[in-house]
């Protein structure tokens, strides 16, 4: 999975990669068009707890990577442009994070000259829309030609889709907030567009604005959110120093400041909500290891990320979720005394948790 980190100038956005990647980048470099690419640990107590249970020799989190996209450049009017670079950059990202800004800094001016999210979120909105209104135009353009020859019915089955969703366009709606069908979206795949991209608005504040960050993600929530679109919060300057401190000291650091969740825990929790993820764990002595799946996979769907043999080679699974495996101590005999361990099939539909164990041949 990746995702892509996008904002105007001065928005906190590089300092959120920073923090979530634990990179040091050159601050000569935040002007750069180059795109930074870092690789991120997802957090699991349940993975931890597991690998205290059985010393493996190795344990091995999922991971997430992230993009700190660039190519945004101010015009000639003072105003940030969308560079093709940047356009093209964000075609390939899985879903993306909206760093918006709310704190003052009278030293590092906002772009625009003053403080207004919901500004800020509708300039992207508007670039990805306009991005997309094009590329189906061009598209349907074609199509109107092209009808009428043999073979056509694909054709005329793309065509009332494409359209649709233009007249959406047409209408200021990003195409992630809109219930399309699966084979809609399986239409549009194929063209990459940017509006249909799940965004998580990431609003940056400093530490002096804690009392007022439910009110603002509330406020932004009401405006913005849908299907495809959440809102979040982070502190730039606070998660930046927190993501350089060892576990029990970064616990210190955040009950000093009532903070309740990391930056990356943010992200990640918000990050698997919008792309309808969860986590499946393997345990034993050689490896405890997490892997990320999409909600609704079945136990052969799950058992293929493991090694794309197993699909074919399936047999069974063997199935205990995690709090009843810790709930019988830790046991996987007393966890089938107590009824929790079981054989599943190859349609079961695995839980976000659950411990399984491939059967093959």
């Amino acid at each position: 999975m990746q995702l892509g980190i996008v904002g105007l100038p001065f928005s906190g956005k590089t300092t959120l990669f920073q923090t979530v990647t634990k990179t040091h980048l050159d601050p000569a470099a935040s002007g750069k068009t180059d795109a930074h690419l870092g690789i991120a640990k997802v957090p699991d107590e349940r993975l931890d707890r597991c690998s205290a249970l059985f010393h493996p020799k190795s344990t091995v989190n999922a991971t997430i990577e992230f993009v700190d996209v660039a190519g945004l450049k101010k015009g000639a009017s003072g105003t940030t442009q969308f560079t093709t670079s940047f356009l093209s950059a964000v075609k390939t990202n899985d879903a993306l994070i909206q760093v918006v800004r709310l704190f003052a800094n009278d030293a590092v001016p906002h772009p625009d000259g003053s403080i207004d999210p919901l500004r800020d979120v509708a300039t992207f909105e508007t670039e990805f829309i306009l991005g997309d209104m094009t590329v189906l135009e061009a598209r349907i353009e074609k199509i109107h030609k092209q009808i009428g020859r043999p073979n056509d019915e694909p054709l005329k089955k793309e065509l009332p889709v494409l359209e649709k969703c233009l007249a959406l366009l047409q209408a200021e709606k990003p195409l992630r907030n809109e219930a399309l069908s699966p084979e809609e979206l399986q239409i549009l795949k194929t063209y990459q567009l940017l509006s249909i991209k799940p965004m998580l608005i990431a609003l940056s504040l400093d530490e002096s604005q804690q009392p007022v960050m439910e009110e603002e993600v509330g406020r932004i929530a009401a405006a913005k959110a849908g299907l495809g679109t959440r809102v979040a919060a982070f502190f730039g300057k606070i998660d930046m120093e927190m993501s350089e401190l060892s576990g029990d000291d970064a616990r210190v650091f955040m009950a000093e400041y009532g903070i309740l969740e990391s930056a990356l825990d943010t992200l990640i929790r918000e990050a698997y909500a919008l792309l309808g993820l969860q986590s499946f764990l393997t345990v034993g002595e050689d490896e405890c290891r997490a892997w990320t799946i999409r909600a609704g996979m079945t136990a052969q769907e799950a058992a293929g990320v493991i090694h794309t043999d197993f699909i074919k080679n399936f047999i069974r699974a063997e199935v205990v979720h995690y709090d009843d495996f810790i709930a019988a101590g830790g046991s996987f005999a007393k966890a089938k005394e107590a009824g929790h361990w079981r054989l599943e099939g190859k349609g079961y539909i695995v839980k976000d948790g659950d411990i399984l164990n491939i059967r093959h041949s």
